[in-house]
């Protein structure tokens, strides 16, 4: 994994490009500056959001057990091509990491899978699916799975509580439609969730969805720490902020700026490309207000209700907490498309962007940056 090193966070958001301003010209229409002056500018002069000197001391950078925590928002099963009921044989194992928010930050993170948001699960209405959940014996923690999919107790998250060392089976068929959450729902499944535990399951409809060029699975989630933003050394959850709902990070997929060219890089998209976009809000507390940055969700399955038609060309959708929602998006015009939750704080100082990198030729004839010639 190819990663900026890490000064300062004021130096991070000059790298990455997103300084407040810039973020903000997407929306306002104003004419991006540089990224030193855009951060400069929206935080009064000050560090970006840098950590202040008042802030808890924290222990020293954990050594990682991974070097990406951040799942491939590319890695999305092929869609449905057959007709007939199918039984899916699926595992998946609990996996707890240490693993950094940025350069510099470090957190423990508990996952399916050892990624952020855990796999996608995907398969046809009508389908069966063998279920099994592992929980390592050096784990620290029971957990389980519920599926928002699968009428039954708990999700299944009654029969799939394990310890460590212990693994269950369940088998559920996918009778309703949709693209929805799962996550782990233990007790303290606020915390589970904050470290990494949610994920989607996509029950296509039995006709099928329509044909995209490409898909991307992306998850939003909050992270509570007894840290501030940006600030290096090992965070630890915090459940008071848990409680307040005051995350230090809000993120997709697990990571602060995950894909930006600071992180693991914008995600290239063929101009012309018709992409279709899930996101999963893991929450476990807060709404987004999903926009992206440059575009239009030209089709918007809301709710993750891939039955009904689709909306049309809505700018700004709320993604619940323990919500997948599906949209598309066409990409005639190269450039950044800035995915965000437009609650914009969250952007600015607590690292929810993702860049998608339409490449192609200009087209004049839909947006033209230099229409005098100048």
């Amino acid at each position: 994994m190819t990663r900026h090193s890490h000064t300062n966070r004021r130096a991070f958001l000059k790298t990455a490009g997103i300084g407040a301003a810039a973020a903000f010209a997407g929306c306002t229409g104003g004419r991006q500056t540089d990224a030193a002056t855009a951060s400069s500018d929206e935080t009064g002069g000050d560090e970006s959001g840098e950590a202040s000197a008042e802030a808890t001391s924290l222990d020293p950078a954990a050594d990682v057990d991974v070097d990406r925590i951040a799942a491939d928002p590319t890695d999305v099963p092929d869609p449905v091509d057959w007709d007939e009921p199918r039984t899916h044989e699926v595992t998946m194992e609990t996996t707890e990491v240490t693993a950094e928010i940025e350069p510099g930050v470090t957190f423990d993170y508990m996952t399916f899978d050892g990624q952020v948001p855990g796999p996608m699960v995907r398969v046809r209405r009508g389908d069966t699916v063998n279920f099994t959940l592992k929980n390592p014996e050096d784990s620290g923690m029971p957990h389980n799975m519920d599926f928002h999919a699968v009428y039954g107790p708990g999700g299944g998250a009654d029969h799939t509580t394990i310890a460590p060392g212990e693994e269950a089976t369940i088998q559920y068929k996918a009778t309703y439609p949709g693209v929805h959450i799962y996550h782990c729902a233990v007790p303290n499944m606020d915390h589970h969730i904050s470290a990494g535990m949610f994920g989607s399951i996509l029950v296509e409809p039995k006709d099928g969805l329509p044909e995209v060029d490409r898909e991307l699975y992306f998850g939003q989630h909050e992270i509570y720490t007894n840290g501030e933003p940006g600030e290096e050394g090992h965070h630890e959850f915090d459940l008071d902020a848990a409680k307040a709902e005051n995350p230090t990070y809000v993120t997709y997929n697990g990571e602060a700026y995950a894909f930006t060219e600071s992180g693991n890089g914008r995600i290239p998209i063929d101009q012309g490309d018709r992409v279709r976009i899930f996101m999963s809000n893991g929450g476990p507390n807060l709404s987004s207000s999903w926009h992206a940055i440059g575009n239009v969700w030209d089709k918007l399955y809301r709710d993750g209700d891939l039955v009904s038609d689709p909306a049309r060309y809505v700018e700004t959708t709320p993604v619940a907490p323990g919500t997948v929602t599906a949209a598309e998006i066409e990409t005639p015009v190269p450039g950044p498309i800035k995915l965000v939750d437009h609650s914009l704080s969250r952007v600015v100082r607590k690292g929810v962007l993702g860049v998608l990198d339409v490449q192609g030729e200009e087209d004049t004839d839909i947006f033209d940056s230099n229409p005098d010639g100048e």
